[in-house]
């Protein structure tokens, strides 16, 4: 039983990761020889304060982004 797991941070529509869901069942059951209803495809979600990269968080740059742009465009 084909197993794919996906980890996001959190900020997608739920029709965008039922979307990602069959796209990855699908490229799955193209490749791996399964029955469909053996593939199991779990998305998890964290919270943007949860995820780093380097030393500053997905809010923390969002918010230096959110500044950049109002700088540009005032």
């Amino acid at each position: 039983m084909p197993l794919v797991e996906v980890t996001l941070a959190e900020g997608r529509t739920p029709e965008q990761i039922r979307a990602l869901i069959h796209q990855v069942h699908t490229a799955v059951l193209d490749t791996v020889n399964t029955l469909p209803q053996h593939i199991r495809v779990v998305v998890r979600e964290v919270p943007r304060t949860h995820w780093a990269t380097g030393d500053q968080t997905l809010s923390e740059m969002d918010i230096a982004t959110d500044a950049s742009r109002t700088k540009e465009f005032p």
